[in-house]
């Protein structure tokens, strides 16, 4: 998922991602989360490897709301939020 923030939004995301790191990586096939960001544009994101694509909808729908409350009023554009396969090399 990415977003944009006004620029100098760091403290904004900063507490949004200490938040929600320990909620995601407790979740059922959570396998890592990555949160990343550039203060200079204001584009952050965070990247969550899930096990399975039941795993993966099971924390959306509980931890988008908690996500949301965090940048409601802060967004710039609505959330690019989505969901790719994993591809392993054979």
């Amino acid at each position: 998922m990415r977003f944009g923030l006004p620029p100098g939004s760091r403290p904004v995301f900063e507490a949004l991602a200490a938040d929600l790191r320990p909620l995601i990586e407790a979740r059922p096939g959570c396998c890592g989360v990555t949160f990343f960001g550039d203060d200079a544009d204001g584009q952050w994101g965070m990247f969550v490897l899930w096990a399975s694509q039941e795993d993966a909808n099971g924390a959306a729908a509980v931890m988008r709301p908690r996500l949301d409350a965090h940048l409601r009023g802060h967004l710039q554009a609505p959330p690019d939020t989505r969901l790719f396969d994993v591809i392993e090399a054979t």
